[in-house]
């Protein structure tokens, strides 16, 4: 879908759409201590620096949106809309704090409910449901694009702590690739363990900005001096670039993140060992896979 320029309200005016990482594993796993990184910086206080930089966000410009997805385990949900009429401006904005812990209270039970136990529970290492959430914030956007003749610039926010899902990886890339389309940059905030391979690709191939603060006591200054800022002032100011892009991809068959598989030249679907029939498509591979040491191997290496 095409967005003139003479749509927008202008080059300052950001509509910003949060995607807050609510896994209660990951979460839970820093409260008991030890070497965690969330023990340093629980989800109560990780709240005391998101909450304050989405007032920011709305201080900013009197015509900016922000809107906060809250991304759990199970589902994933709207949690506050600043565009549906509520409180506004500094005066009220305790309540626009009181309106976000209460929503993220209730989405977190429901989240609860629709799980199926803690058996999922290994170590903190369970993923949250990052494509449900993405595409949450491109039904957004889309949903703004086509509501009138003129709306702010669109940008989504990915706040991450768990890691990635490699059961997850088509669905993200799809959501990757629909915003690339629609020209909405994906900027990436992780608080994790671990660098986030899908973030890494999605603020590359969206033109986003990727950063992992190596100082989260410090997480404010970092949202607001990286991803405050408008996508028009980006072009002026010397912002934070990532050292390298982990371009690898998960497997079809067991959902593993590999670097090297086999390809279907029909749906492009990648598996780690060769198959005899596509999974996904149903095409057949009539030639079977090469030895290391066949007399083809020996001939070019003569």
């Amino acid at each position: 879908m095409a967005s003139a320029p003479s749509k927008l309200y202008s080059d300052d005016v950001s509509l910003v759409v949060v995607l807050l990482d609510a896994n209660p594993f990951f979460w839970a796993a820093g409260a008991g201590g030890g070497n965690h990184p969330a023990a340093t910086l629980p989800f109560s206080k990780f709240l005391d620096h998101v909450i304050p930089f989405l007032n920011s966000l709305l201080l900013m410009n009197q015509l900016n949106q922000v809107v906060l997805i809250a991304t759990g385990i199970n589902t994933c949900g709207y949690i506050y809309d600043s565009g549906n009429g509520g409180p506004e401006g500094s005066d009220n904005v305790s309540e626009i704090s009181s309106e976000i812990l209460l929503r993220l209270e209730e989405f977190v039970c429901k989240d609860r409910k629709i799980g199926k136990g803690t058996e999922r529970a290994m170590g903190g290492s369970v993923s949250s449901l990052l494509s449900g959430s993405l595409s949450l914030a491109l039904c957004y956007v889309q949903k703004v694009f086509r509501s009138g003749a003129i709306h702010p610039q669109p940008r989504i926010l990915c706040l991450q702590a768990s890691p990635d899902g490699p059961e997850q990886y088509v669905a993200v890339m799809n959501a990757i690739f629909s915003a690339q389309r629609s020209m909405v940059p994906i900027d990436s905030c992780v608080v994790g363990v671990q660098h986030s391979a899908f973030l890494q690709q999605a603020s590359y191939i969206t033109g986003g900005i990727y950063l992992k603060p190596p100082q989260l006591d410090g997480l404010f200054q970092y949202l607001a001096a990286v991803f405050a800022t408008d996508l028009q002032s980006r072009n002026f100011l010397q912002l934070p670039k990532p050292a390298g892009v982990d371009f690898r991809a998960s497997c079809f068959c067991h959902k593993k993140t590999i670097d090297m598989g086999y390809v279907c030249s029909v749906c492009l679907s990648i598996f780690c060992q060769h198959q005899r029939k596509c999974s996904t498509c149903g095409s057949e591979f009539n030639q079977a896979p090469r030895e290391p040491n066949s007399a083809s191997d020996t001939i070019r290496k003569a």
